[in-house]
């Protein structure tokens, strides 16, 4: 592509996103840059601490218990108490766990913890995303949730690489630098992000129910939406949980799993916003019945894997999958949920991913463990099938995007963003 063309793409990609959008952009992307213990838990329990990978993936899933526990408190949170106040809370209670986790030696103390690690760090994913819906205008959300993702992973692949490395010389460190980052984020937050969250109006109180958890639970076609996320979070959680369990087993190092995962972050930074500038009015229901079965074949290529650059290039091919899913899942959830019942809407969406942060810890080391990791790359292509199929059936009772056909008891798709914004200006960067 011609660099005026480039240039042309991106500028269009990243213009007329108001600035409280950029200000949450640099939250994230602080906080992935010092992104350690999801990243490294699996490593440090079984190389520095000498563990098995049963016991590592035990561990992980008390970290991903404390997530399924958080998600739908921090939802509700998230709708009553405010968007901000609840970034404040999870954010400086991650960086005080993640900094005590460091200095545990006590086998319970460390699952102890870190169960309280993920309660206190997966609290603020129901914020983030309902104060994005909040600032951002409909037609302009899965750009925003792209490019927040984009920095997601641009820290992510920076601090991959360079985590491997400080994992070689000493983990605590890397414990105490994801403590500085998190606890950097919080005032950001405290600084410069304003309250989003919509205020109710007495003709609404009057013509509307009040969402609670229980309208959630009873919106069959967004719990459906829910179930599939949970099979494909259950296949990329493999790249943080059972990828370095194997490549450990198969006599492979820290860094050498650094590199390798680090491939994640490099293509989703460089292909992330040409990919949405391709995607973004397309259907997403055929991207997201492709995106799954492309995930599960991509861990599925692992089992022929003997070397790091074959590692990586399975790594290119679920990435390409997590590209696409993305942002337009997270599309797809908020064109689902109320205005006022954002935070639980997202709360229980997160919590699938909490769930499978959960049981993907411990199937990848009860599998690896008992069978040979051959068995689990081969489980993820079958979910992957699976999810692919159940997306096929559920998205053909679901309306078409550009419709804007009332769904979940409010016409979101015509929703306007309570934040003031600088439409009219471009703003690449705060």
């Amino acid at each position: 592509m011609p660099f005026n063309a480039m240039k042309r793409a991106v500028s269009e990609s990243v213009s007329g996103l108001p600035r409280a959008f950029w200000w949450l952009w640099t939250s994230t992307l602080v906080n992935r840059l010092g992104a350690f213990v999801a990243t490294f838990m699996a490593l440090y329990l079984t190389l520095e601490r000498g563990y098995s990978a049963s016991y590592a993936g035990l561990v992980v899933a008390l970290h991903g218990l404390g997530g399924v526990i958080s998600s739908l408190g921090a939802g509700v949170m998230t709708d009553r108490l405010g968007r901000r106040p609840t970034l404040l809370i999870a954010q400086a209670s991650t960086a005080v766990s993640v900094a005590v986790l460091g200095f545990m030696e006590h086998p319970a103390a460390i699952a102890g913890v870190a169960f309280a690690v993920g309660m206190a760090s997966n609290a603020s994913r129901p914020a983030v995303q309902a104060m994005m819906a909040d600032i951002v205008r409909p037609e302009d959300r899965v750009r925003a949730f792209s490019l927040n993702y984009w920095a997601i992973n641009l820290g992510f692949a920076i601090s991959s690489a360079g985590a491997g490395f400080i994992a070689s010389y000493s983990y605590r460190a890397g414990f105490l630098i994801e403590a500085v980052m998190t606890m950097a984020c919080a005032i950001v937050v405290f600084v410069k992000l304003p309250e989003s969250r919509p205020v109710r109006t007495a003709l609404e109180k009057a013509a509307e129910p009040e969402v609670g958890l229980g309208t959630v639970l009873r919106d069959g076609r967004f719990m459906g939406v829910v179930g599939l996320s949970f099979l494909v979070a259950l296949i990329f959680q493999q790249g943080a949980v059972g990828l370095p369990i194997a490549m450990g087993d198969a006599g492979f190092s820290p860094a050498d799993y650094g590199v390798a995962i680090a491939v994640n972050g490099v293509l989703i930074v460089a292909l992330q916003i040409p990919v949405t500038r391709f995607i973004e009015h397309r259907d997403p229901r055929r991207l997201l019945v492709i995106s799954s079965v492309l995930a599960g074949y991509g861990f599925g290529l692992t089992a022929f894997a003997g070397s790091v650059g074959v590692f990586a290039l399975t790594v290119c091919v679920w990435t390409l999958a997590e590209i696409v899913n993305a942002p337009t899942q997270t599309g797809l959830v908020v064109q689902l949920s109320p205005v006022h019942g954002r935070g639980r809407y997202q709360g229980m969406y997160t919590m699938s991913w909490s769930v499978a942060a959960l049981v993907a810890p411990l199937m990848s080391g009860f599998v690896i463990d008992r069978f040979g990791a051959e068995w689990l790359w081969a489980a993820c292509a079958v979910i992957g099938t699976a999810a692919g199929a159940g997306y096929w059936g559920l998205m053909r009772k679901l309306p078409d995007e550009a419709s804007g056909a009332e769904v979940s008891g409010a016409e979101v798709s015509v929703a306007e963003p309570v934040a003031p914004r600088a439409d009219s200006v471009a703003e690449p960067r705060p």
